[in-house]
């Protein structure tokens, strides 16, 4: 299932765009979550849980922690080369994540039928042997590139486009923004 061009493993693959909250480097309270092909169709990644994450106090939002487990499964599809969105993301909370904390993830393709993608991800504190904080299911279904041009903000989709960077301009579009 992993597609012949896709990055070697270990590649860190950088953010599809730089305005996406989870791994765009121009979103000043983004998560900035770096992925790396990993073996198969996996993918591993981290990020530090700050101050601007927490939502009880000194612990992270739990829906910070679902956005950094579904930017790391749509990380995926650039192994497949293929556009796809989430349909659905299943999360579990394990244990709270404090601020600070850098959370370890991977992530892996557990079944392609048609159209949808089904994959499952894991957050560990400490390490990617640590203890597991979060965990997700999720389905995820390939789309056509028109799917942005038509629901999309019209001046981002253009800026997107019109890159100059080939690499971030086609993988503006291939994970769930």
């Amino acid at each position: 299932m992993r597609h012949p061009d896709a990055p070697a493993p270990g590649t860190l693959l950088g953010a599809h765009y730089g305005h996406c909250f989870g791994c765009g480097g121009e979103q000043p309270h983004g998560l900035h979550l770096e992925a790396r092909a990993g073996d198969g169709v996996s993918v591993t990644a981290e990020f530090t849980v700050r101050p601007a994450h927490q939502g009880a106090p000194g612990l992270a939002h739990g829906g910070l922690l679902a956005t950094a487990l579904d930017e790391t499964l749509g990380s995926l599809n650039w192994l497949m080369q293929t556009i796809a969105v989430t349909g659905r993301l299943e999360t579990d909370y394990v244990r709270p994540v404090p601020v600070d904390t850098v959370l370890h993830l991977s992530a892996e393709v557990t079944a392609v039928a048609g159209r949808k993608i089904y994959s499952t991800a894991t957050g560990r504190i400490g390490g990617p042997d640590g203890p597991v904080a979060v965990r997700a299911d999720a389905l995820f279904i390939e789309v056509k590139v028109d799917h942005f041009i038509e629901n999309g903000r019209e001046e981002e989709i253009q800026a997107a486009m019109s890159d100059p960077d080939q690499i971030r301009r086609t993988r503006a579009f291939e994970v769930n923004p």
